[in-house]
Order: C-alpha cells, then sequence, then structure tokens
C-alpha cells in the first residue's frame, strides 16, 4: 500500500510572496499539499527579480521557498481574475496572504468575504507588526530585527548592531504560520468551520528570544551584545585555534572536567574559579585565555576529533559548503533535487515513520500552470486540482 503525505489532499491557496508566507506554503507543499501560487501577471513575485545569484530559470532566493507549488497569474483589480480568484477561495482548503491589513477587502478577498464563500476555509494573515495599531507599517525582516531588540544582542560588544545572517525573522514567522494553519486544520476536524489565524514579524521574533528575553523580565535589564559568547554557561563560544574557530559548548561540571582533561589541563577543574559554572562565567576571560594557549597549538580540525572522541559538543566554523558536506557525511540527506534542471535545495528537515518522503517539483515559472489551473476552477465537479 502507497504510503500517503501528512497533507494529502489539503489545497492551498498561496497569495503572499517574498518570503515569510512563501516559506510557511512550502512547508505545506513539502507535506504533500497542492499550492497554487497567485502572481501578479508580468512581475509575479517580488523575490524572482531579486538577485544575483540566478538560477537557469529565476533567481536563487524566489526558488529557496517556492518548490512544490502551481502558479497562475491573476490580476485583482481585473473583475475576471478576481472572480477567478473568488472559486479559488471556493475550492481551497486553506488561504495565506501577506497584503497590508485589510487591503484585500476591495476585492473581495478579506476573511470575512473568504469565510462567506468557504465557511471551512483556514485564513491565514501575515504582517509585520498586526493588525492593529502596526497595520500600516510595513513588515521587512531587517526592520523587526532592529525594533524587536534581536540586533540588540547579535554582534561583538565592541561593535555596532548587527542583524542575523539570513532573514531569520521571516523564517520563523513562516514555521509560526504553518503551525497556526496546522492546528486550524485539526479544530476544523471537529467544528466543521475554518478560522483566521493571525501571526506578524514582531511578535514571532518576541517569542523566540527565549532565555534572553526571560532574562529581561526577571531582571529589568536588557542583555547587550556578547559576540558569540553565552550570557550564562561558559565556556560556551568560539574559541581560537591554530587555524580557525572552534565553537565549544559546555553544559555541566562533568563535562568541563573532561574538557579540561582532553586538553591536558591538570587541575582546571578544580581550580577555584573554574570549578562550577558560576565561577566559570565570573572568570571567563582568565579561562579563555588558557583554553586558547593550548588550543592555539593545533588545527581545529584535530581539536574536533579529539574533543569530539571525548564526548564534548564542539565543531570548527564552517561556511555554508562545508555545512552541508558535514550533514551528507552524518547521512542526514540534506539536498534534493527537484528535477526538472532545478538547482538542488535544502529539504524539509523533518522525517516521518509512516509517511512517504516527498519529491519536490521544481519552482514554478511565472504562470506556468495557469491554464490547467483555470479549466480546473471551471469545472464545478472537478476532482483535485491537478498535478
Amino acid at each position: 500500500m502507497e504510503r500517503a503525505l501528512p497533507m494529502d489532499g489539503v489545497v492551498v491557496a498561496d497569495f503572499s510572496r517574498v518570503l515569510a508566507g512563501p516559506y510557511a506554503t512550502m512547508l505545506m507543499a513539502d507535506l504533500g499539499a497542492t499550492v497554487i501560487k497567485v502572481e501578479r501577471p508580468g512581475t509575479g513575485d517580488d523575490t524572482r527579480s531579486w538577485g544575483p545569484p540566478w538560477t537557469e530559470h529565476a533567481s536563487s532566493y524566489f526558488e529557496s521557498v517556492n518548490r512544490g507549488k502551481r502558479s497562475i497569474t491573476l490580476d485583482l483589480a481585473d473583475p475576471s481574475d478576481q472572480e477567478t480568484a473568488r472559486e479559488l477561495v471556493r475550492r481551497s482548503d486553506v488561504l495565506v496572504e501577506n497584503f497590508r491589513p485589510g487591503s484585500l477587502a476591495r476585492y473581495g478577498l478579506d476573511f470575512d468575504s473568504a469565510a462567506e464563500l468557504n465557511p471551512r476555509l483556514v485564513y491565514a494573515s501575515i504582517s509585520g507588526f498586526g493588525s492593529g495599531a502596526g497595520a500600516d507599517l510595513p513588515g521587512y525582516d531587517f526592520v523587526v530585527q532592529a525594533l524587536g531588540g534581536l540586533m540588540s544582542i547579535t554582534g561583538s560588544p565592541e561593535g555596532p548592531p548587527t542583524k542575523v545572517g539570513v532573514a531569520l525573522v521571516d523564517v520563523l514567522t513562516g514555521k509560526d504560520a504553518a503551525l497556526g494553519i496546522m492546528a486550524a486544520l485539526r479544530q476544523r476536524e471537529a467544528t466543521g468551520r475554518g478560522q483566521h489565524v493571525e501571526v506578524n514579524l514582531l511578535s514571532s521574533l518576541l517569542a523566540s528570544l527565549v532565555n534572553q528575553m526571560s532574562g529581561m523580565l526577571a531582571t529589568g535589564a536588557p542583555p547587550g551584545r556578547m559576540g558569540n559568547q553565552h550570557p550564562s554557561i561558559a565556556p560556551y563560544e568560539t574559541l581560537r585555534c591554530e587555524d580557525a574557530y572552534l565553537a565549544v559548548a559546555i553544559g555541566n561540571d562533568g563535562q568541563f572536567r573532561r574538557l579540561a582533561d582532553a586538553l591536558g589541563l591538570v587541575g582546571l577543574a578544580e581550580d577555584e574559579r573554574f570549578a562550577t559554572n558560576a565561577q566559570r562565567v565570573a572568570n571567563r576571560p582568565a579561562l579563555v585565555e588558557l583554553l586558547e594557549n593550548v588550543l592555539g597549538a593545533r588545527p581545529a580540525a584535530d581539536w574536533q576529533e579529539r574533543l569530539q572522541r571525548a564526548g564534548i559538543a564542539c565543531g570548527q566554523v564552517n561556511d555554508l559548503s562545508r555545512a552541508v558536506h558535514y550533514a551528507e557525511s552524518l547521512g542526514l540527506n540534506p539536498l534534493v533535487d527537484p528535477g526538472q534542471g532545478a538547482t538542488a535545495q535544502v529539504r524539509m528537515p523533518i522525517d516521518f515513520s509512516d509517511s512517504a518522503g516527498v519529491k519536490p517539483l521544481a519552482p514554478p515559472r511565472l504562470g506556468e500552470h495557469g491554464e490547467q489551473i483555470r479549466a480546473w476552477l471551471a469545472d464545478p465537479a472537478a476532482g483535485p486540482p491537478p498535478a
């Protein structure tokens, strides 16, 4: 018997663009949903033009979050295309949008209008700052990293506030959106009704600050930038070796004793300055100097092998290419081939014991599936959307 995917049979109308929304809908496509991406005629999703880098067919940015989807172009200001969009709403299980809050009402595609067309619809809205007082603020990941405090704790203490090296807030918000949609679909099984799911970049970021936010709430003192050091644990940072940096994570006193033994630092674990984690945090500069004096004698790769054998969590700082090779060496199969000449992509990082693994479709060309989708929407008796 052929194994099904968790979201087989779910139809998603994707009215989102750029990153958070498309990332959420790509996750659902990877899980088996049929995702129909609605794009502007002529230009499509903004990220189609966000290059370099470019692939054979589009920007690598666009392709990173749009595999597995079908593309149709609709001009929402055109009455005929509006009706096509509304028919898509009638035939879908989920709608995802990230327009400025309230702006889809003029096309009859806001939540209230969509719920009248399809009471079972799960309607997900993604915004920068919510649908209240922040509704008119444009939501860009970079700005939210600043306003949400992430930049204030990222970077070196001597340097300026620094953004994370990827649009992390968009990715976190996309995951929150996908989680909210799954929960609403599960509740629909009991109630028979869809509902409005709302997520926003700022709230997703604040919820993701975990211990840093909790520490501020407990003490009233906002944390500052510490580079690669941890505010509550030591050593838990990058340490300089002969040729590169090694990330070392010590979570308890037993691990620290193993680290000291592996480095040949006899008696270090009994030194009153370093015997407990609290003492190590208080005396971090002296500890780092001692550790780096030893680590500096050998290459990072040698230390990684030796310390891992001793049960120490550590790893040299890889670039992205080496990171992929390392995952492959562990048998994690990090990449997928979407076919159709598309560039390889990082696969969805979830495995299921009882569900089939999906072979994703290549990211769609603009309007590639429009004719098939229109024919399906024109036939009320048609079964599932075209594959």
